[in-house]
């Protein structure tokens, strides 16, 4: 089982992807490059772990997307 993420990792992931959802995708590394044009984040453990977790999120939204277009069919 993995790690229970952190409230503020969650909070700040959940407010960039309702900004900035279109520009995240499933890469990580391209969602960690966008992450430091968008938040200053002291640390690059905290940075990588909201990057993981924006990661997250677009993988649950866009495997969410195809599932219901091989329903509609």
């Amino acid at each position: 089982m993995g790690r229970v993420r952190p409230v503020f990792i969650k909070k700040i992931s959940h407010e960039l992807m309702k900004k900035y959802s279109d520009l995240f995708s499933k890469d990580f590394d391209a969602n960690k490059r966008l992450l430091n044009e968008f938040v200053v984040v002291q640390s690059r453990l905290v940075r990588n772990r909201i990057a993981g977790y924006i990661t997250h999120l677009k993988n649950v939204e866009l495997d969410q997307i195809e599932n219901e277009s091989f329903e509609i069919e």
